[in-house]
Parts: C-alpha cells; structure tokens; sequence
C-alpha cells in the first residue's frame, strides 16, 4: 500500500497534476453535475466542519464553503501541490476553507475534528468495504448518472477533434499511452475517435457519465 501510494504521490505531483490544472475549468464543468448532487446528499449545515478529501483545484472545498457559511471551516487536502496551488490561487479571501497538501490515508487528524467527510472515490465496493470497516452505519449507495459535455468546436469534426486530444491529454487513457510507441499511440486515437463519432451532438461530443452517491453515518457523531 505505501509503494502504491508514493506512486500515486510521484504521479499527481508531476504530470497528472500539471494537467488537470492545465485543464481545471473543463475538468470542473464535466463533473459539477456529480459534485453538486453529492453535495446535496451530504447536505452539510451551516456551521459545520467538513472534510474534503482529494480535492484537486478546490471546487468542492469552495461550494461547501458557501453552505456551511462564516460560522463553519472546510479542510481540502489532496496529495497534489500543483492542484493544491491552483486551489488556493482560486479561493476568495475570507473564505472559510483551507487547503492542504496531505495524503488523508496516513496523515493524523484530530479525532472529532469534523462532521463531515466528503470525497471523491472510484470503486464502489472498496468505499463500501472501508466504511464497514470503520464502523459506519446507514450506508446507502445510490446510482447517478447524467450527460457530460466531453468536447466543443464550430463543427462536428472540429468538436471530436477537441474530445480525442482531451481523452489523449487527461485521465487513464493518457497514463496508459504515456509509455507507448508512436504506432500504439495512433491506433488508440483512432479507436476513441471512431467512439465520440457515434455518439451524439452537432458541435459537441456529449457522453453517457455514470456515479455512485454513497452517504453513511458515523454512529459515534
């Protein structure tokens, strides 16, 4: 586990992490419609402190921000400093949010410190294991999916254009085809062309996005 995590540590603090706040705004628009609904599962109240874990460029620490108000405080820690930097230079003064470079799977946090964890996560069944685990009760898991605007261009071809090198510049399929020769690197742009040019959209590529809303309770709060 610490191997796997000094990779993911080398990883968003160089490459990764330059592109996403290369392409923070974009990145941002695609996934706010998940972000919001989890916020509202969460629905944290007004003076309450919340923990955001892998925040990235802040977006979530700042719309918690506005629903807890003054009275409450957001801790956004994530293990990238080039996102963590992003999301500093984008939060308004007097805003009650901090960020934080940390990894929260080994850094000691006080104990009761918070009454909200909120996070981003991929694997359904891992989350739902960790919080059994920990001794969370009231778990419910809930499916959520919407449409995401994946690229944009005057044209048809000029928008599929604009999703190919978005697919090809962030995410798992550029970690995937980082080490790859010329060759390889060809043949799966053309493949994830050939996917965006059946989909829907006039000057657009807009694509199926698929979620999980998982909320739990921690029976010691």
């Amino acid at each position: 586990m610490a191997e796997q995590n000094d990779k993911q540590v080398a990883d968003w603090n160089d490459q990764s992490g330059e592109r996403c706040v290369a392409h923070q705004a974009r990145l941002d628009a695609m996934l706010a419609v998940f972000g919001q609904a989890a916020i509202e599962a969460a629905a944290p109240a007004t003076g309450e402190r919340v923990l955001d874990v892998g925040r990235g460029a802040g977006t979530s620490s700042l719309a918690l921000a506005a629903r807890v108000g003054a009275e409450g405080q957001v801790l956004g820690v994530d293990i990238s400093e080039p996102l963590i930097d992003r999301a500093r230079a984008l939060a308004p003064q007097d805003t009650p949010v901090l960020f934080r470079v940390a990894d929260a799977s080994s850094t000691e946090l006080p104990e009761g410190a918070f009454d909200t964890l909120f996070s981003r996560f991929g694997d359904r069944g891992r989350v739902a294991r960790i919080l059994t685990a920990a001794g969370f009760t009231d778990i419910a898991i809930a499916p959520f999916d919407a449409s995401v605007p994946f690229g944009e261009g005057t044209t048809r071809d000029a928008a599929i254009d604009d999703a190919v090198r978005m697919a090809l510049e962030v995410g798992p399929l550029s970690r995937a085809l980082a080490d790859q020769p010329d060759d390889i690197r060809a043949r799966a742009s053309a493949a994830v062309r050939a996917a965006f040019a059946d989909g829907p959209g006039e000057r657009s590529v807009i694509i199926d996005g698929a979620a999980w809303i998982v909320t739990a309770r921690n029976p010691a709060s």
